[in-house]
């Protein structure tokens, strides 16, 4: 029995979810247009079970390249209200959209000029007259057994707000090390924060040829090395090009005669993407990702080659080690 009910709660909420994809309008999208035009914050406000669906829904989309806070509406009539600037963009939160101490703030934040929106399950509410826009997050019906608890109707607001922040994500163009840079407390965040010296593997370890050497010189140490990639350099010890595995693919099918003889000059990309020593690990994650590259050549100033970052290192594939030791 108890099991049962269980998974009758859990059906409920999941049903009330999905019905939320057919209520999903212009609403939503005009939302998320004024959210990447503004240049306030998005502010949300709620009271009771809604208020703690909206600080997580705060949370979220701050920690995604959103500037959000959450906003107590008894709070805000008692001074907070200062935060608030015509440029944000303000969404309510009720379910039933009659809830007095929001509705009362409602009408302040009109006046202050902020773009309007309301989730609500009730979108004749009074809550919804005050809001722009209007997003229908009504669910048929409570898991709890008195349709009373709010169980389905904060699942539903969650997914909501779960939503808006993802499309943010894509319409921002948010990376994944941009999402590292506000969680510095976690693994992948610390190892971003570091600096390419810190994890890069020295010039000693890297396999390099010169000018003028020929491919099967620069297979041979590629092959010694495993990585992918081997660095052109020359006499100096300056970096002037790179040889990848596809470098030499696209030889090979281009059927080039008395392959091993060819000098590595002639193949190689001239100009390689590179950074110093001193540059951030989330740097390098996010020129990798730009120009969908899994090794970076680490320069001094002089362009003399220092080391070598491959993308497997930065995200911790395998052991995570820096140069003075073990993590």
């Amino acid at each position: 029995m108890i099991i049962n009910n269980a998974k009758e709660v859990l059906k409920i909420e999941a049903e009330s979810i999905l019905n939320l994809t057919r209520k999903i309008g212009t609403s939503f999208e005009e939302l998320i247009n004024a959210i990447c035009k503004s240049k306030g914050r998005v502010i949300i406000s709620g009271i009771g079970k809604s208020g703690l669906i909206g600080r997580k829904i705060a949370a979220t989309l701050s920690s995604t390249g959103t500037n959000a806070m959450f906003l107590h509406p008894v709070e805000a009539v008692h001074g907070d209200l200062g935060m608030v600037n015509h440029e944000d963009v303000f969404i309510a939160i009720s379910n039933s959209g009659e809830t007095n101490e929001l509705n009362q703030l409602l009408p302040v934040i009109q006046e202050i000029g902020c773009r309007m929106a309301g989730f609500t399950g009730n979108p004749s509410s009074t809550m919804a007259g005050f809001c722009d826009l209007v997003i229908d997050t009504g669910v048929e019906k409570e898991a709890c057994p008195f349709n009373m608890t709010p169980t389905s109707s904060t699942t539903a607001q969650l997914a909501m707000g779960d939503a808006l922040a993802v499309v943010l994500i894509n319409e921002k163009k948010f990376k994944r090390s941009d999402f590292m840079k506000s969680h510095p407390g976690g693994a992948l965040g610390q190892r971003l924060s570091c600096k390419a010296w810190e994890i890069m593997l020295e010039a000693s370890k890297v396999p390099w040829v010169t000018i003028g050497d020929t491919m099967t010189c620069a297979i041979e140490a590629m092959d010694k090395y495993k990585l992918g990639a081997v660095i052109v350099l020359n006499s100096d010890q300056q970096l002037m090009g790179i040889l990848t595995d596809g470098d030499i693919r696209h030889c090979v099918a281009a059927g080039t005669q008395e392959f091993g003889d060819v000098t590595v000059e002639s193949i190689m990309t001239g100009t390689p993407h590179c950074l110093g020593v001193d540059s951030f690990l989330y740097d390098a994650l996010n020129l990798m990702e730009k120009h969908q590259i899994t090794v970076l050549p680490v320069v001094d100033q002089d362009k003399r080659l220092k080391g070598l970052l491959h993308l497997h290192d930065i995200l911790g594939k395998g052991s995570f080690k820096f140069n003075g030791g073990s993590q």
